[in-house]
Parts: C-alpha cells; sequence; structure tokens
C-alpha cells in the first residue's frame, strides 16, 4: 500500500531551544515533515517561496521581522496556511498571536517546550493535530475582506430560508466562532461599539489556555467591556461574555449565565449550539443569533432551533469566511435568516436594537 505524502512543514523560531524541542514534536508525528527552520520572519518570507510549505508554524516575537509582519508579508505574496505559537497565556505573548490572526494566519496553539512537563504530551498532540487540519484549509492572497454588498449564496445552500418575522423586541445576542473567527468577532464589535445596549455571549473555538488572552484582546480592540462568562452571573447589557475553556456557556429565563460540564456537542465543549439552544429557550424571537467562520457543523443545529423559536439568526457568508463550514451546515438546514458578509452582520444587528428602542 502506497504510504500517503506527508505534510510539510516550516518552522519559523529565533530561540534555538525553543527550536529543537518543536522541531522534535514535528519529527516525531507521522503524518508531518520538517522541511526547514527559519530564525526570523524575513527568513520565513523566503523560505516560504522557495520550499512552498504546506503550512507554516510561526513565532511571533522574533527580531529583524516579528511573526505578524511576516504573516502579512506572507499572505499578501505567497499565501499559506499559517499556525501561530505562544510560549505562555500571558496577554503579552497571546496577543501578538491573536493579531497574527488578524493578518490571517489561522490558529494560536501553546509551545510544547519542555519534555518533563506534566501537560507536554497534550500540547505536542495538540499542536501536531492543529497543523494536520490547518494544512488542508484553502487560504487566499491576504486575509478576506468582507464587501460592501453581500453575495447571494449559492443556488445549492439556499434552501427555504426562514423569514425574518418583524416588530420583536431584541434583548439578547448569541455569537458562534471557530476557524478564521477571532478578527471577525473584533470587527463586529468594533462596528457595534457602545450602541451595543444588550448583552452579547460568545462561543469561540480556541485552544485552551487562550481564552483570557483573548476576552483581553477584545476589549482593548473594540472598547467594549469582554469577560470570561462565570457561572451564575446577571447578564448585563451592553457587555461581552465569552464561554470559558471546556464549559458550555447558556443563560436562563432570568438572564443569568450558565455554566455545565455537558459532553461536548458536534467535538465541543463549549458548543455554539448549546448556547444557541439555551439562548433559544430562554428569550425565544427576543434572540439574535450570529453564526461565524468555522470548520464542521457545530451552531447549525442550534441556530436552526432558535430560528424555530422565533428568533432571528444570521450567517457569515462565503465571501468572507476563512472555512464556510458551520455557516454552509445552517444554510444547508434553512436555519439562516440573513447570509451577510462581517459589516452588514454588524449594521444589521444595529438595525434590530435600534427597531428595539423605538418600540420602547
Amino acid at each position: 500500500m502506497k504510504e500517503s505524502r506527508k505534510i510539510r512543514v516550516l518552522l519559523a523560531e529565533d530561540s534555538r531551544s525553543q527550536r529543537e524541542a518543536i522541531s522534535w514534536v514535528i519529527g516525531n508525528a507521522p503524518y508531518l515533515e520538517l522541511i526547514g527552520d527559519a530564525a526570523n520572519g524575513a527568513e520565513a518570507v523566503d523560505m516560504v517561496e522557495q520550499l512552498k510549505p504546506d503550512i507554516v508554524l510561526m513565532d511571533c516575537h522574533m527580531p529583524v521581522m516579528d511573526g505578524i509582519e511576516a504573516t502579512r508579508v506572507i499572505m499578501g505574496r505567497c499565501p499559506v496556511p499559517i499556525v501561530v505559537t505562544s510560549a505562555t497565556f500571558d496577554a503579552n505573548d497571546v496577543h501578538p498571536g491573536l493579531e497574527a490572526l488578524h493578518e490571517g494566519a489561522l490558529a494560536i496553539v501553546p509551545k510544547p517546550l519542555d519534555p518533563a512537563a506534566e501537560n507536554f504530551d497534550r500540547l505536542a498532540e495538540e499542536l501536531c493535530l492543529t497543523l494536520k487540519l490547518m494544512a488542508d484549509v484553502k487560504v487566499v492572497r491576504r486575509l478576506p475582506r468582507p464587501s460592501a454588498a453581500s453575495p447571494r449564496p449559492p443556488e445549492d445552500l439556499a434552501n427555504r430560508p426562514a423569514p425574518v418575522r418583524e416588530a420583536r423586541e431584541i434583548r439578547i445576542i448569541a455569537m458562534g466562532a471557530s476557524t478564521g473567527g477571532p478578527p471577525v468577532v473584533l470587527d463586529i464589535l468594533r462596528r457595534l461599539g457602545p450602541r451595543l445596549d444588550v448583552p452579547m455571549l460568545l462561543v469561540q473555538h480556541m485552544s485552551p489556555g487562550f481564552i483570557v488572552g483573548f476576552a483581553s484582546w477584545l476589549a482593548r480592540g473594540s472598547g467594549l467591556p469582554v469577560e470570561v462568562a462565570a457561572d451564575n452571573v446577571a447578564a448585563a447589557p451592553g457587555r461581552v461574555y465569552i464561554a470559558p475553556e471546556d464549559r458550555h456557556l447558556g443563560i436562563d429565563g432570568r438572564g443569568r449565565l450558565t455554566l455545565d460540564d455537558g459532553p461536548p456537542e458536534n467535538g465541543f465543549r463549549p458548543s455554539v449550539s448549546h448556547l444557541f439552544r439555551s439562548v433559544a429557550d430562554a428569550f425565544g424571537r427576543e434572540a439574535l443569533a450570529i453564526l461565524l467562520t468555522g470548520m464542521g457543523q457545530d451552531g447549525a443545529e442550534g441556530l436552526a432551533y432558535l430560528a424555530q423559536k422565533g428568533g432571528v439568526t444570521t450567517v457569515q457568508d462565503k465571501q468572507s469566511s476563512v472555512v464556510f463550514g458551520m455557516p454552509a451546515a445552517a444554510i444547508r438546514m434553512g436555519a439562516a435568516q440573513r447570509v451577510l458578509a462581517p459589516p452588514d452582520i454588524a449594521r444589521f444587528a444595529l438595525a434590530q436594537l435600534t427597531r428595539r428602542r423605538h418600540q420602547s
């Protein structure tokens, strides 16, 4: 039987000791092959053009050219899937990684550096599996930028979207995202700004350890109060609550956040579908749900349930999605009442909130 081709990885890391540790991890994965290592971002750009790797594993803190700029240049010249790494979960390490996602990188993962550490095997496996999954993502030249006009979904996906009922009062917004989500979430929050006068609940699929830094990054970039959700806290208007790692996020009829350790759904905990169902049960037609870019189908079933309960639903369009998996699954189920680019999603949400204010 012919052996399948290994995924060709280029490593960009300035620390020699960290480069050796990560090289060892990649070299021991049967489906990965390390084809080169760069000591700074400028070298990484040159080696991408010369070696044509399947994927790049990029550190952000490097001399000559840092990983953020290197990602920007690579995505402009010779696009290739990029995964960024962080040595710690401190904001000083996490924020640059998230900025690299804004420039077109696909995911951020922790570095497995100490073979003697208790979590080394888990981190090593997570890094390798992330490289394997992200290598299949079809990237484009530069991060897709939303257009002013939202294209119609392909005919084979437009299966009788549910109508939007008018004359409603939106009291909560729920949003879910996976691969490619962080910069889109930030863009939408920036556009909503202080006009967001209802609670927003967010599930973002992300490697363990980064949620706190992600919340800080969103707060700094959007100017909105963003925090990791805590159990039994009253959801306040104008605040954004992010599901903590490994806990499902929901809300009860009293408007208090709920966290639970139920089984993963669609392979994820927290699950976007869990969030949408909880919001639908608590708020029904007074809820607005937004499903963004991501692999798989998490969120689609929950979005359909929320639509059946009379809520308002919208999904990100194909053109602006890094991975059109979750939105496409929702469209196929007839769960999406609107298919929009991120700027239009923000405008649509603000229109719903404005209608509520005029009615009150």
